[in-house]
């Protein structure tokens, strides 16, 4: 049997865009997942133990404090195989965690709070808690891309806010726009997904078997548990889910998926436009030594890193689109099939943040070809038609988009047949003036000033 390796893993992510994923490793693998789980039952045995209503599980002293803090901070991947070593007796994961903390406090003080440990919990309190620190975790590393990815745009949108450029529209010539204008739309589209990823937060639950705190009225009726399980939930920055079944039901994790989504979107909409230009030669690709193009082709510089990024944004979003539609729907008050697909949150993250870094190093590579941005200008000056017969609607001329239509459309014009029918209208001098000095590089609007809105 082969070895697990970078050359023997079946997903890229442990293989190929191995090196590109590191940091989301200790958020989405099983020893991510173990070591937050710890932490949660860690924390609850703590919140139950500053309880003065539970005289069973006395207030913890300083030393004893430092021992169960110190099982989750220093949680270390040999302790997550010691639980999973007691899964394979257990056949339960949740369980299997229970019984490791019983060791680890075995023989110290606290050991007689052991029964204490998972006390009225159903394993989902624990797991969604634990879902949802990975989460967290994993939007910190995601988060912190696509922040670069939007500030390197928003750098390139005030570099080349006065760059004039022939738009297209429906891939024909179109009014003339300036290059760094159209990088703003992007960045301005990416920050607001962004804030939608940053106004959720997520919800969580501790609240029992299904939802109503029935085991711990059973033991302590006075206590108030929902205050209890508040603290715990709110001491991780999530946010208490009152009403839920068995599992939390998993709305919040489907708008954070959403809107995740919708951020990958614009970036793969920015791809094949910066794909685009580039097959236009608005843009240039730098060389890098001993780089192949094409296996066959020598003069080839192909740009690959935006196709990697749009690739693996479908697959991303392919994966964060399941997650969103499967996990709020659960049989009566549960059933199982959340438990798998969630353990594939990390396969979305890791393919988003594999796309933002290639187009990050596609954007690095590019380098501006003035010229043949100018030489496009230059041999559109049908797109001058706009502006003329705008004014020419302006004084009131007759037929002025029929006129223009009739000298423009389906065809070629240059600058000397659109100046000799500026010369030929009975305009206002000031007007004509005006249109017989704008070019096609001229005729932009508001563009640089709008590039500097990001």
């Amino acid at each position: 049997m082969l070895m697990l390796d970078s050359l023997t893993a079946i997903s890229p992510l442990d293989g190929r865009y191995g090196s590109k994923v590191e940091e989301l490793r200790e958020v989405f693998s099983e020893y991510g997942l173990v070591k937050r789980r710890v932490a949660v039952e860690c924390a609850w045995l703590a919140a139950l133990a500053a309880n003065p209503e539970l005289p069973e599980c006395p207030a913890l002293t300083a030393d004893e404090a430092a021992i169960l803090s110190g099982i989750a901070e220093n949680f270390a991947v040999a302790d997550a195989q010691r639980v999973k070593d007691i899964e394979k007796t257990t056949n339960h994961d949740v369980k299997a965690v229970e019984y490791f903390i019983k060791e680890k406090i075995a023989g110290t003080s606290l050991e007689k709070r052991g029964e204490f440990v998972h006390f009225a919990c159903t394993s989902e309190d624990i797991n969604n808690m634990s879902h949802a620190l990975m989460l967290r975790d994993g939007l910190k590393v995601l988060r912190a891309a696509q922040n670069e990815m939007t500030d390197k745009i928003a750098a390139m949108a005030h570099e080349l806010a006065a760059v004039p450029m022939l738009a297209h529209t429906h891939g024909q010539p179109a009014s003339p726009t300036t290059l760094g204008k159209e990088l703003a739309v992007v960045v301005a589209r990416l920050r607001r997904q962004q804030d939608e990823i940053d106004r959720i937060v997520l919800p969580a639950k501790m609240n029992g078997a299904v939802g109503n705190f029935n085991a711990h009225l059973s033991a302590y009726p006075n206590v108030d548990w929902e205050s209890l399980a508040r603290g715990v939930i709110e001491g991780f920055g999530l946010r208490q889910n009152r009403l839920t079944i068995q599992i939390e039901p998993h709305d919040g994790m489907a708008e954070l998926f959403d809107a995740i989504q919708r951020w990958n979107t614009v970036l793969l909409d920015f791809d094949r436009d910066v794909w685009t230009y580039v097959s236009m030669g608005y843009f240039k690709q730098r060389t890098v030594k001993g780089e192949i193009g094409s296996s066959t082709m020598p003069h080839k510089v192909n740009p690959i890193d935006f196709e990697n990024s749009e690739g693996n944004l479908g697959l991303a979003n392919a994966v964060f689109g399941h997650l969103a539609r499967k996990l709020p729907i659960s049989r009566m008050q549960r059933d199982l099939t959340d438990s798998t697909v969630l353990r594939n949150m990390g396969v979305a993250f890791a393919y988003a943040l594999v796309a933002v870094k290639s187009t990050l190093k596609g954007l690095g590579k590019l380098e501006l070809n003035p010229d043949r941005l100018a030489d496009d200008l230059d041999h559109n000056w049908e797109v001058l038609a706009e502006p003329i017969q705008t004014v020419m609607r302006k004084v009131g001329m007759d037929h002025p988009y029929e006129r223009l239509k009739e000298l423009t459309r389906g065809r070629r014009v240059n600058a000397e047949i659109m100046k000799d029918f500026v010369s030929g209208l009975e305009l206002p001098e000031a007007d004509k003036k005006r249109l017989l000095e704008m070019t096609p590089s001229s005729y932009v609007g508001l563009a640089e000033k709008l590039a500097a809105l990001v």
